[in-house]
């Protein structure tokens, strides 16, 4: 006889767990991981949902804290609990996912991470439907060491690779350029791809460190990047044109940046990796790296703040830091 197998349910708060509420104009986050038991369990009779409210927030205010704080809970359940659904608001999934995979948060056991683009109170919500199909993923056998995942509209994608490509469409998630791992249909789990392995990261008592991103227009002279240090951020990342791009006229406000915190490019485009050793033009990849700019590698811009958040607030500087740079983001 198959053992029943425990599911963990985090809830963290977001449009999944959002309605009008009498004290507020629109939707706001009102309940969350024991509603959703009660809502699912009986799709799910083959699992035992345990239900645990560690948040009740929109997700643009979860900090890494509140992630930090989800990686203890999951490091710290019991040997019985055998995979991990977390959900909250999507503009952050991208965000909270992937600093759960530098963490090795799944090293133990599934960890799937899902949401609503729709509000409990609106036709068609999609929340239930995301929540049945995570679980059935965090409950899969494939999905050991795959990493944390991310399910949303029956794909599942890697959390190193996923990005929000909608602010509407219930199909919200793209893992461009290389696409999903798996999908679930007809209630099972099948994970046709499974995402290389890679160290994790040392998760920091907090996550102290603030950093900014700061995006790079046509002719932008990027004059704020120097004054970001003076505004007490340890750290930024540099969301360039195309492969990895500023204009000439801001390569002495990038060189000015450096000389006080780590500057990491990254590319405004969200998909593919920045350039290293193409363009050779003031403000390219190859003069912006000869300044001791770090380079992204295949991280999109929020992804890179989070892995420069958490290496800063480890309180790895100089080479220390480079070198765990270039060990992470790739």
């Amino acid at each position: 006889m198959t053992r029943t197998r425990r599911i963990s349910l985090i809830t963290l708060g977001g449009t999944i767990s959002s309605e009008n509420a009498p004290t507020s104009e629109g939707v706001v986050p009102v309940r969350g991981a024991e509603m959703f038991r009660r809502e699912v369990q009986d799709r799910v009779p083959d699992v035992e949902l345990v239900p645990h409210e560690l948040r009740l927030l929109p997700s643009p205010s979860l900090s890494l804290d509140d992630v930090l704080a989800v990686h203890r809970h999951v490091t710290g359940l019991p040997d019985d609990v055998d995979g991990v659904v977390v959900s909250q608001g999507t503009d952050t999934i991208e965000e909270t996912a992937f600093a759960l995979d530098l963490l090795g948060t799944a090293a133990r056991v599934p960890v799937v991470v899902t949401g609503a683009m729709r509000s409990r109170d609106v036709p068609g919500e999609d929340g239930p439907a995301n929540l049945v199909s995570a679980i059935r993923v965090a409950a899969a056998p494939d999905a050991s060491g795959a990493g944390v995942l991310v399910q949303f509209a029956d794909l599942v994608h890697s959390a190193r690779w996923v990005t929000k490509r909608s602010t509407f469409r219930v199909d919200a998630f793209s893992s461009d350029p290389l696409g999903p791992v798996g999908l679930v249909v007809e209630g099972a789990a099948r994970l046709e791809l499974r995402p290389r392995p890679r160290a994790a990261l040392a998760a920091p008592p907090t996550a102290g460190a603030r950093v900014a991103i700061v995006g790079a227009g046509g002719g932008d002279d990027l004059a704020v990047l120097p004054a970001l240090a003076d505004a007490g951020y340890d750290g930024v990342v540099l969301a360039g044109a195309g492969g990895g791009h500023v204009a000439a006229t801001a390569v002495e406000h990038v060189e000015r940046a450096v000389a006080r915190m780590p500057v990491v490019l990254a590319s405004r485009i969200g998909s593919g990796p920045v350039l290293e050793h193409t363009y050779g033009y003031a403000g390219g990849e190859i003069d912006l790296a000869a300044r001791g700019v770090l380079p992204g590698g295949s991280l999109s811009a929020v992804k890179a703040r989070v892995l420069l958040t958490l290496l800063l607030s480890s309180g790895l500087r100089g080479p220390d830091l480079r070198e765990a740079w270039a060990a992470h983001s790739r």
